[in-house]
């Protein structure tokens, strides 16, 4: 999918100037692979101070309230800003089940996708029904810690020619622009012509998650 990433601020800008990519999940794919585009919650608990928690926070662990469980430590502004986006998806964005964020502040996008794959839910699935959560994602994108860019290219890469090789053949590459990494996807997303929801597509994704960098898996 064509989302803007690596700097928050250029992601930040660009969700802004183009929110048609933002809302739109889209990959490429093959001829054969189909086509077209890809609760309430209080406030996060205190961070936790036992060594133990390492493991991040399942659906188990959250409070009663579905909040997130626990607040990691040194992850303050960039794990407080995606907790409250997800707070919000839950709460006004259609997804009450929306997964927690993992311990290092981004979304879990394997968990995220799944629920984005069920029949008439991929609408809304990166800011909620109707953009309803699109001020607290633009906060958490201005907050994002910083990448390697050069990193996040070469990670973008492997994974559009992984997507290509199992049959997903129109999805392009990542591209360096004013030396941030843009990533690649559908040719065409203000009219995307691959389908996320197509098995091909599934498939595709499974086999080519292991090639993105964490935080990158929901933006290409």
């Amino acid at each position: 999918m064509s989302f803007p990433i690596p700097s928050a601020g250029l992601r930040l800008a660009a969700f802004v100037a183009v929110p048609v990519l933002a809302l739109t999940v889209a990959c490429g794919g093959g001829d054969d692979t189909g086509t077209k585009g890809h609760g309430a919650i209080a406030d996060a608990p205190p961070a936790t101070t036992d060594p133990s928690r390492s493991a991040e926070p399942s659906a188990t662990e959250n409070g009663t309230d579905g909040s997130p469980s626990a607040r990691p430590s040194g992850k303050s502004a960039f794990y407080d800003a995606q907790v409250a986006f997800v707070r919000c998806m839950r709460a006004k964005g259609g997804y009450p089940e929306y997964p927690d964020p993992k311990l290092s502040g981004y979304l879990d996008w394997t968990k995220v996708n799944e629920l984005g794959s069920q029949p008439g839910r991929n609408d809304g699935i990166k800011a909620g029904k109707d953009g309803a959560c699109l001020t607290e994602l633009q906060a958490s994108m201005a907050v994002e810690p910083k990448r390697d860019q050069q990193k996040s290219y070469e990670s973008m890469l492997a994974h559009a020619q992984c997507m290509r090789d199992n049959g997903i053949s129109r999805f392009t590459n990542p591209v360096m622009s004013g030396g941030n990494a843009m990533p690649g996807g559908d040719p065409n997303p203000g009219s995307p012509v691959i389908d996320p929801e197509s098995p091909a597509y599934q498939q595709a994704r499974e086999a080519c998650e292991s090639k993105l960098l964490d935080g990158l898996d929901g933006m290409q």
